[in-house]
């Protein structure tokens, strides 16, 4: 058989008289010699370079039809000779030098970039965080700073930002302020002095003051701080800039007041709470100029300039619309506002200022109204005038929930002040 041809041609069989004086010359100790392999087999001894010889033991010839049949031509007697490979050397023992090669070039190229990931620098300190959501306290603890890009998802029809995307952003620097400072408790921006009590912060008065819109890709830089507003209420200030250039994209100024959780009533500021915020007063405003305090009604207007109505019913909150504490985000309002604006201002004007009048909150089940009276708008179409704007959001039963006014200007050209990835329409 093939197999057993070549294993006998190798180990010698149990008449060799090599493997019985293997067996012979186990001492009395029961150790092996050492010409013994564990196995029981004589190891062969080192023989001289050249060749290495091996006797074939002889196996019977095989028989075709009862005659015997030669299969070797030479004697039975003659040895094979195998040819021998050189010895192990030092140098032939080595690896494959290319493998070696790319081995070492793999861990040299890892090792240069983690290095480099742990050197680098960015050319500001804040841009790292910043750019990955983290905001900072700066100027002795009195200002909040965060960075935002602005994503593809948040700019409209303008190819630019909305003015709920930019909203948004400053409600967050606020809420972050606060977690930032340590004063963040179970609450919507409620701190643990207001948690323990059950109070919670609601938005009474915001005004903002908008000189362009961000782009897509463009990062926007946010600065918020706080200070008192008269003895209960505390007014909070941002100004928002592009980070590139500095120049200025929003300034915003606010009234928070306290309302019970549970009784959903306006409460005094207790003095704990004043402790805890106190520190962080910023007697900095962001706006100087205020606009007045009483905003005119829907349909009425001081000058006696000709008006036109436009009104937008059956508007009814989301569950996504509500906040942590059960109510309309402020936010949402500004939405719901706009709904009632004609689509020729959105279309040729872009919002300037606006100015909110927080009066009642509003919940899931309210069924609300938007109401807008367009005032300075050219009979002829023509967009080169501003136009003002004032808007009422009730319930249909009549209650007010927020009172604004808007002003609004023509649209730059296209692509004017905004580099945007889209190319212009042809004409």
């Amino acid at each position: 058989m093939a197999g057993s041809l070549a294993a006998s041609a190798f180990f010698p069989g149990p008449g060799c008289s090599s493997a019985a004086s293997a067996r012979s010359s186990k001492n009395t100790a029961g150790e092996l010699p050492e010409n013994l392999s564990v196995r029981g087999i004589v190891a062969k001894p080192n023989l001289p370079p050249g060749a290495m010889q091996v006797k074939a033991q002889a196996q019977a010839l095989p028989k075709v039809n009862g005659t015997k049949v030669n299969l070797k031509t030479a004697s039975p007697d003659k040895a094979d000779t195998i040819p021998y490979s050189s010895p192990k050397t030092f140098y032939n023992q080595l690896p494959d030098w290319s493998m070696l090669l790319a081995a070492v070039t793999t861990i040299f190229l890892a090792a240069e970039k983690q290095w480099t990931l742990l050197d680098w620098k960015p050319k500001k300190p804040d841009m790292l965080a910043d750019t990955f959501g983290f905001g900072r306290i700066i100027q002795d603890g009195l200002v909040f700073r965060q960075n935002f890009l602005i994503r593809s998802y948040e700019i409209g029809a303008d190819r630019t930002a909305s003015i709920e995307t930019l909203m948004n952003h400053l409600q967050e620097t606020a809420l972050n302020h606060v977690k930032t400072a340590g004063l963040l408790g179970d609450g919507f921006g409620a701190t643990p002095e207001m948690s323990k009590r059950n109070l919670i912060w609601v938005v009474s008065k915001i005004q903002l003051l908008v000189e362009r819109y961000p782009s897509w890709g463009d990062m926007v830089q946010v600065d918020t701080w706080v200070a008192a507003a008269g003895k209960n209420g505390m007014r909070r200030d941002w100004h928002v800039r592009d980070y590139n250039s500095g120049q200025t994209i929003l300034r915003a100024t606010s009234v928070w007041v306290m309302m019970n959780k549970n009784t959903r009533r306006l409460s005094k500021m207790p003095d704990e709470v004043r402790a805890e915020i106190g520190p962080y007063f910023n007697g900095r405003s962001a706006i100087t100029e205020e606009q007045g305090e009483k905003l005119a009604k829907p349909g009425s207007t001081s000058d006696g300039s000709a008006t036109k109505q436009f009104t937008r019913k059956g508007l009814t909150p989301k569950w996504s619309d509500l906040d942590v504490n059960q109510h309309v985000n402020n936010v949402k309002y500004i939405g719901w506002i706009l709904e009632s604006a004609p689509i020729s201002i959105l279309e040729k004007h872009e919002l300037a200022s606006m100015t909110l009048d927080y009066r009642k909150e509003c919940g899931r089940d309210s069924v609300l109204q938007s109401l807008t009276t367009v005032s300075g708008e050219c009979v002829d179409g023509t967009t080169e005038s501003s136009i003002q704007c004032d808007h009422l959001l009730q319930l249909e039963s009549g209650a007010d929930i927020v009172k604004a006014h808007t002003e609004w200007r023509p649209k730059r050209a296209q692509g004017e002040g905004n580099m945007g990835f889209f190319p212009a329409e042809s004409a």
